[in-house]
């Protein structure tokens, strides 16, 4: 405010005061005043106005002594620390994030209206958790030095939870059907960890849309949501929930035709069409058909297509037909690529996999390709592409790989006391993605005396710029059972390798390398190193050769959905005392059958010879049982046995999985959380005994999955559907490792 009238006068100077924290240069550049100008009353006003829209005072006053301007000012407090009492459901720092958010937080000037602002932020906060009786105080505590501590009380109150939940207009189907479909419900057994019984605005709007869904895919052409009620208790325990939906009539497909400009490649496209003449008119069918016309068009530069599914109408018979109109538009480069979110992983590590390159034609198929390598890298969660536009221009676009990372490495330390080993330390770190690089380092350490290792493992994935990787295995092992076992014996293993694999196309990479082990036995009173010992002699070397071949075309390292996964590898001992050759194949196939549940296939096939007239080693022998073979019988426990029951292995392995995956309930974002059932089969057998079906080993039952921070972690409840006497049963299995 101006503090009297006055005539303009020509300012010979300018001062301020009651400045505490902000600089004076703040204040002289926000007035529109100087030195040597005439002051003016709307000079004044706006300069009261603009110190005050600076948020740093509260009160601001003109007072002039003769030609002298002096600017008052009083600061507003600022706020030294924010503090919340009686928050549960919350984590602190959170109500501090959503705050932040709201403009208010330590160090910022106190404004009440934001403190207001923040009042309702944090109410909002616990209405989305269902909390809707929470009440929030905030007690304002002036300290020295124009500052403020600010205290939110909070009474959180009870939950409120689904009472009721309705469906109004359903007739095809059945309500129950209907609302078994939602992730929303009016609570289970399982509803403590689920929350499925807590409204949310966000999970009901996608329960709406799965609804949608479900009608507009079994032939509901008309189907609409005409309004949804939500109805909350005087207490406000209590929630209700009422749909009213309009079914319409079921319309069936009558035909599809083809409109436009489809590049003189109309027979092509044909091959991409899903809707089925004849069938319930199914939505997914028609948003299939037009993403895969739109890709095949960006295949060829065409980012800009546009492919709409035009449906013509013949209501008085409840039949529809197709026409699909397509405009190609123009071709497109691509401008710029953009990675984000790879926080710790490198650009370079990220780039390297990409096969659409910057300043290159658009090319969908390799953008799809793109996407599937980074994500198969198995560093990220998450991995979306966006095509931007590029403003003021016609034919370029810039992608946006937007990737959420996951912890990439895991620390396993452990220390164990005992009468034999005494005091013994195990150590391991595993690391698939070092420091950002893209390398595996790899390092365990056992120090008891009945197991000691030392193992160190690196992998370069990219050796060359050409994709060639190279990997390095250095070990030193030594097994002696406690003294007194029936079975005692010390067997030490040292060993170096190096291998290269070679990219050959896309998905298959040829695997060679070289190898150099050593073996030092005493073989006390067990069976198999006591042969060997008759065959090899107690100290033994071996120089093998491996080569392999991998051809990947899983949409997914992490956690695929669909795609073939194959692997053959070779061991060849070629040179050394000990000389065979052990082989390995595994094929996998992934087959989704909707979003939510996918059928996964595993076979694998294991062979081993021994060379020169010598006898397959004991050392080299496969295993089968437990978690990565046949659950529901111990680890390594089928096959031939010694005479004094230990399991001997094989020559021979055969093992078959199959598994319906579905995600966990409640899991949220994290789609490596999932559930599964499953079916196992298999066997070893020894080299010189046949392989008969009949002797294998079969189990079901159902598990859980999670990529968690320390490694892949599976569980699994399995009963044995086929046994014989002697087998080793064991019901519930857990391992962090196991890849199937």
């Amino acid at each position: 405010m101006l503090s009297w009238a006055f005539e303009p006068f020509v300012i010979s100077e300018i001062r301020v005061e009651g400045l505490q924290r902000v600089e004076p240069g703040t204040v002289f550049a926000s007035i529109p005043l100087r030195v040597n100008e005439t002051f003016t009353e709307d000079k004044g006003s706006a300069s009261i106005r603009s110190l005050f829209g600076l948020g740093l005072f509260k009160d601001v006053r003109l007072e002039v002594e003769g030609t002298v301007l002096i600017v008052v000012v009083q600061e507003r407090p600022t706020v030294a620390d924010v503090d919340f009492v009686g928050a549960k459901e919350f984590d602190k720092d959170v109500l501090r994030k959503a705050l932040r958010e709201s403009g208010l937080s330590e160090g910022q000037p106190f404004d009440k209206a934001l403190a207001d602002k923040a009042e309702q932020e944090l109410k909002r906060q616990y209405i989305n958790r269902s909390l809707y009786g929470a009440q929030v105080i905030t007690t304002v505590t002036p300290i020295e030095r124009n500052r403020v501590n600010l205290t939110f009380t909070i009474t959180e109150g009870q939950v409120a939870k689904i009472k009721e939940m309705r469906i109004v207009g359903a007739s095809a189907f059945k309500e129950s059907t209907l609302l078994d479909l939602f992730d929303l419900d009016t609570g289970g057994w399982l509803s403590w960890y689920t929350k499925s019984d807590r409204y949310s605005r966000v999970k009901l709007n996608a329960d709406i849309e799965t609804l949608r869904s479900y009608y507009l895919t079994r032939g509901y052409l008309d189907f609409r949501i005409d309004s949804t009620q939500v109805a909350i208790s005087p207490d406000k325990q209590q929630i209700s929930v009422t749909i009213n939906i309009t079914e319409g009539e079921r319309f069936v497909v009558s035909g599809v035709r083809l409109q436009g400009n489809y590049l003189g490649r109309d027979e092509e496209f044909k091959t991409f069409v899903t809707i089925k003449p004849g069938q319930a008119y199914n939505a997914d069918q028609v948003t299939q058909t037009t993403k895969a016309f739109a890709d095949y068009f960006g295949g060829f530069g065409y980012a800009f297509a546009r492919v709409e599914a035009v449906p013509e109408i013949d209501r008085a018979n409840n039949r529809v037909a197709f026409v699909l109109q397509a405009d190609p538009s123009r071709r497109a480069y691509v401008r710029r690529i953009n990675v984000a979110g790879n926080t710790r992983t490198r650009d370079e590590v990220v780039r390297r996999e990409f096969r659409q390159f910057e300043s290159s034609w658009y090319d969908g198929e390799k953008i799809k390709l793109s996407r599937e390598r980074v994500d198969r890298l198995g560093y990220f969660t998450q991995v979306d592409v966006e095509t931007q536009d590029v403003p003021g221009t016609q034919d370029q676009v810039d992608l946006a790989f937007n990737v959420t990372e996951k912890p990439t490495g895991n620390l396993q330390l452990g220390a164990g006391y005992s009468s034999a080993d005494k005091i013994s330390i195990m150590a391991g770190i595993r690391q698939e993605n070092v420091f950002g690089s893209g390398n595996y380092l790899g390092l365990e350490l056992n120090t008891s005396k009945s197991n000691r290792q030392l193992v160190l493992t690196t992998v370069d994935p990219y050796f060359t710029a050409d994709g060639i990787s190279r990997a390095f295995d250095l070990y030193s092992r030594t097994n002696r059972p406690l003294a007194g076992e029936a079975t005692d014996y010390t067997l030490k293993t040292q060993g170096a390798s190096v291998r290269f694999g070679v990219p050959f196309t896309e998905s298959d990479t040829v695997y060679f390398g070289l190898g150099a082990e050593t073996w030092a036995i005493t073989p006390g009173s067990n069976p198999g190193l006591q042969e060997f010992t008759i065959d090899y002699g107690s100290t033994a070397k071996s120089f093998p050769i491996t080569v392999g071949w991998q051809r990947d075309q899983r949409d997914s390292a992490l956690v695929p959905s669909k795609g073939w996964y194959q692997r053959f590898n070779s061991d060849w001992g070629a040179a050394g005392d000990v000389k065979y050759l052990r082989t390995v194949y595994q094929v996998q196939n992934y087959v989704p059958l909707n979003r939510q549940f996918t059928v996964a296939l595993n076979g694998e096939l294991g062979w081993g010879l021994g060379l020169g007239g010598q006898a397959f080693p004991v050392l080299k022998n496969f295993y089968s049982g437990g978690l990565g073979s046949v659950r529901g019988f111990e680890q390594g426990s089928l096959g031939p046995r010694y005479s004094n029951g230990a399991a001997r292995g094989g020559a021979k392995k055969i093992t078959l999985n199959g598994e319906l995956i579905a995600p966990f309930p409640g899991a949220g974002n994290d789609r490596t959380l999932r559930m599964f059932g499953f079916v196992d089969a298999g066997n070893v057998y020894a080299q010189d005994s046949p392989v008969r079906l009949q002797d294998l080993r079969a189990s079901t039952g159902f598990g859980v999955s999670w990529i968690s921070p320390v490694g892949p972690l599976r569980l699994a409840l399995a009963k044995p559907l086929r046994r014989e006497a002697g087998d080793r049963i064991q019901s519930f299995q857990f391992q962090i490792g196991t890849a199937f």
